[in-house]
C-alpha cells in the first residue's frame, strides 16, 4: 500500500513542478502574506529592525560556533565574510560621521567577529578552506556597487563622500551573499551549522525588509521623502527586497529539509 505523502512534501513536490513564472508569484504572495502577518502582530515596526540584528547575532554565534568545535572552514566562503567586513566597516564610519546611535555599537560588535572569522579561515583553519569552491571574482559585486553609489546617493545635507560611502555599503551589503551561494552552488551539499547560518541571514534580512516597507506604509511615503529626491529612495528600498529574494530559494529547500530531518542539505541543480 502506497504510504501517504506529508503534507509539506506534498506542497513542496507541487510547488517544484511549477514554472518559474508560477514560482516568482508564490514568493511574492507569501512575501506580502508575511508582510500582513507582522503588520498585525508587531505593533512598534521598530522592534523589527532589531529583531533582525538579533537574528543575524544568533548566525554569528552558530558560525563561531562551527569554527571552534568542529575546526573546520568548509562549506563557507571567505570572500563573502571579506565583503561582510568591507561593507560593515564603511556603515561603521558612515555611522559614526553621520548619526551616532545604538546601531553603532551592533555595527562595531558584528564587525570585529566577523574580522575574526575572516582570521580563522585565513590562518588557524586555512587547510579545510575550499578555496577552488568559493571562485567568484568579487570586483564583480565591488566595482558595479562603487559605480552605482556615485551615481546614486542621499541628497541629505551631509558631505557628498558620506554619502556616497553610505550608498556603497548599501549596494553592497545587498549581494555580499553571493560569493556564499557560489560556494554551496558548487559543492550541493550544505554541512548543517552552515545551513543554519545562511537562514540566519535570510530570516534576518527579510525582517529588515519588513522593516523598511512597513514603515514607508506606516508613513505613506513620507520616510521616502526624509531620505531625499530622485532615485536613492526607491533604491534603498529595491536593495532590501533584492538582498530579502536572493536567499529565498535557499530558505525555502533549509525549510523543507528540515521538516523532512534531514540534517545535510542537499540542493537541486539550478538552486542559488
Amino acid at each position: 500500500m502506497k504510504a501517504t505523502k506529508r503534507p509539506i512534501n506534498a506542497v513542496a513536490t507541487w510547488v517544484r513542478r511549477q514554472p518559474p513564472k508560477i514560482k516568482a508569484f508564490l514568493a511574492v504572495v507569501s512575501g506580502m502574506a508575511a508582510l500582513v502577518f507582522l503588520r498585525m502582530v508587531v505593533h512598534d515596526h521598530d522592534n523589527l529592525f532589531v529583531a533582525a540584528e538579533a537574528v543575524h547575532a544568533i548566525g554569528i554565534s552558530v558560525l563561531i560556533y562551527k569554527l571552534i568545535k568542529e575546526k573546520t572552514c568548509a562549506g563557507l566562503s571567505l570572500k563573502s565574510q571579506e565583503l561582510t567586513a568591507i561593507f560593515l566597516a564603511v556603515r561603521l564610519y558612515c555611522s559614526l560621521v553621520m548619526e551616532y546611535d545604538i546601531h553603532t555599537l551592533l555595527d562595531s560588535a558584528t564587525l570585529l567577529t566577523t574580522l575574526w572569522v575572516i582570521y580563522m579561515i585565513r590562518f588557524k583553519l586555512r587547510s579545510s578552506y575550499m578555496d577552488e569552491k568559493d571562485n567568484f571574482a568579487i570586483y564583480y559585486v565591488l566595482i558595479p556597487c562603487a559605480v552605482l553609489s556615485l551615481i546614486i546617493h542621499p541628497t541629505t545635507h551631509h558631505h557628498i563622500i558620506n554619502r556616497i560611502c553610505w550608498a556603497f555599503c548599501v549596494f553592497l551589503e545587498a549581494v555580499s551573499v553571493l560569493p556564499q551561494l557560489r560556494v554551496m552552488q558548487n559543492t550541493k551539499i550544505v554541512e548543517p551549522f552552515t545551513a543554519h547560518y545562511i537562514f540566519a541571514l535570510g530570516v534576518a534580512r527579510f525582517l529588515s525588509c519588513a522593516h523598511w516597507v512597513l514603515q514607508v506604509l506606516d508613513t505613506h511615503g513620507r520616510l521616502l521623502t526624509a531620505l531625499g529626491y530622485g532615485l536613492w529612495p526607491p533604491m534603498v528600498l529595491l536593495s532590501e527586497i533584492v538582498q530579502t529574494f536572493i536567499l529565498a530559494d535557499f530558505c525555502y529547500y533549509y525549510v523543507k529539509s528540515l521538516v523532512g530531518g534531514q540534517l545535510v542539505l542537499r540542493l537541486p541543480s539550478g538552486v542559488v
